[in-house]
Order: C-alpha cells, then sequence, then structure tokens
C-alpha cells in the first residue's frame, strides 16, 4: 500500500473519531462531566489521553528526520531521506486531528500555544516539501550538481530520441519553453514555481496531443508486425511524455536553483522556531500533567 493510501485511512479514523465525539465536544464545560461520553473523550480520557500519547510518540519520532539529516549519518541504512522526508510529512499531517481529540477541542493556554504552533509547522511544512521537489536530487536524496543534472538530462532526450525514433535536437526544440524574467522577491519565487508547475503540466498536454497526431500520421516508424505495432506505439507514447515531464521539470528546476534555495532558506524562518515553540509546550504540558496526576494509567 502505498503513501497515500495509508495517509487516506489515518486521515479517516481520526476523522470519524472527531465526529463520533462531537456531541461530546459541543457541550459547555459545565456539561460535559455529566456526559456518560467524559471518561473516554475528556483530555485526560481513555481515547483523549491515548490520542495524546500516540501525538507525542509521533512528535518524538518527527524530531527523527532533522537528526537524522544532519547528525546521525549512521542511520543511513535504514533508507534515503527523501524516503524519511515523505514519512515525516505522512505522519505529521495527522497531528492536528489527533492534537484535536486529545484537548477535547478546547486550546486555551499552554494547549493553544502549542496547537498554534503545531498547526504552522504542519503547513510551513506542506511548502517545504514543495520546495524540497524542486531541487533536484539523486535517488538517495543528495542534491545534484549542474554537471549532474546535464548529464541526466543528455540522458533523458536521448532516451526521448530512442522511443519516438527523432533526432535529439528535435526533441530539445519540442521541449523548449519560453523563460519569464526571475523574480527577486521571496513571494514572486514561489509564485514563479507554481507557474513552471502549471506550465509544464500545460506542455505536456499539447505534447501527448501532437506526438499521438504524428504515430497516427506514421511520422514515426516502428518495425514490428502490425499486430504489436499499436501495443508499441501506445507504449512509446506513455514513456516519451513521462521522460519529457521529468526533462522539463529538470531544466526548470536547474534554471530557479537559485530561487528555490532562497525561498527554501526564507522558509526555516517559519518552520524551525515554531517547531521548537512547540517542542517546549509538549515538554511543560507533559511535566504538568505528570505531575498533577491527570493520567488515566496512574
Amino acid at each position: 500500500m502505498g503513501d497515500g493510501p495509508v495517509l487516506a485511512v489515518i486521515l479517516t479514523v481520526l476523522a470519524v473519531i472527531n465526529l463520533y465525539g462531537a456531541k461530546y465536544y459541543t457541550l459547555p464545560a459545565a456539561e460535559r462531566v455529566r456526559s456518560p461520553l467524559h471518561a473516554w473523550f475528556r483530555a485526560s480520557g481513555y481515547i483523549g489521553q491515548s490520542a495524546g500519547i500516540l501525538a507525542l510518540l509521533i512528535f518524538i519520532f518527527l524530531w527523527l528526520y532533522p537528526l537524522r539529516q544532519k547528525y546521525i549519518r549512521t542511520l543511513g541504512w535504514t533508507g534515503p531521506l527523501a524516503r524519511w522526508l515523505d514519512i515525516h510529512i505522512l505522519t505529521a499531517l495527522g497531528m492536528p486531528l489527533l492534537l484535536t481529540i486529545h484537548a477535547a477541542w478546547h486550546f486555551d493556554g499552554l494547549i493553544g500555544l502549542g496547537f498554534t504552533s503545531m498547526m504552522i509547522v504542519v503547513a510551513s511544512g506542506v511548502v517545504g516539501r514543495y520546495l524540497y521537489m524542486h531541487i533536484p536530487r539523486s535517488v538517495s536524496g543528495v542534491a545534484l550538481t549542474m554537471e549532474e543534472v546535464g548529464t541526466r538530462r543528455k540522458v533523458i532526450l536521448g532516451q526521448i530520441s530512442q522511443a519516438l525514433g527523432l533526432e535529439v535536437s528535435d526533441v530539445e526544440e519540442t521541449l523548449a519553453i519560453t523563460v519569464p524574467p526571475a523574480s527577486r522577491t521571496v513571494i514572486g519565487s514561489l509564485a514563479q514555481l507554481m507557474m513552471n508547475d502549471f506550465e509544464r503540466w500545460r506542455m505536456l498536454g499539447r505534447l501527448r496531443r501532437r506526438w499521438k497526431a504524428m504515430i497516427r500520421n506514421g511520422s514515426f516508424t516502428f518495425r514490428v508486425d502490425r499486430q504489436r505495432r499499436r501495443i508499441s506505439e501506445k507504449k512509446a507514447l506513455v514513456e516519451a511524455v513521462r521522460l519529457a515531464s521529468r526533462e522539463v521539470a529538470l531544466e526548470q528546476q536547474a534554471r530557479m536553483l537559485g530561487a528555490t534555495n532562497k525561498v527554501f532558506r526564507f522558509w526555516h524562518v517559519a518552520h524551525r522556531p515554531f517547531a521548537i515553540t512547540a517542542g517546549i509546550a509538549v515538554i511543560v504540558h507533559l511535566v504538568v500533567v505528570v505531575w498533577m496526576g491527570q493520567t488515566w494509567f496512574r
């Protein structure tokens, strides 16, 4: 099962718990203690505190990614950084729903500070993942040099040429796109990255239709029998569009690398301090709860 279905299952379960507990969460504080759901959904209840413990374990796990990225190199055997980042984001996306269950939808005081900080961290983490995907990297997650990007682009162009039977120069001319002037501001650079993605999506649609028409008109030569020719043409078209998407993405990433790194540095201003704030709030909250004995397992 891929990350998408796993995330969907997790978020669905947490959403169902929140919806089921809505009849408790919407009660005034004075009436909650008389509700039959109080023992389960209060912050120190069976469900409420279980969600808090799970959120604490996830929070600790989330801090393993920056440690793995910069300090714990010996954990390289656990998988590439890109995979660690995928799991890091996957688990973080469930944190808001977990925290709402644990807090019983009361976000005052220290809980409110921690929840607000966590929401900012999650939102900025989504942006960070978007930026991360715009820096050309190897399979292991290491950033590529401009020379390595150039080498990869040449290989991909050759593969497209071989798949469609076109000259490499013709493929390069087909994939050439208009380059807008680079923005000097962080917001402008981020907007330009998004416009690049949109323009690449539009261009690939046009390419797919164009190459499909060329195949239909016999512009490409496939040296196979008629029955296998249709299969070969379909596979060639799918593979060529996939490779074209990768090549154009690499070109855009290389061209925007300086701007992407600039936005990435600015991103740390929002992500890291709020992550530290959330961490401090969690530690203080944990100490107070244990000290006062507000647990169902005491």
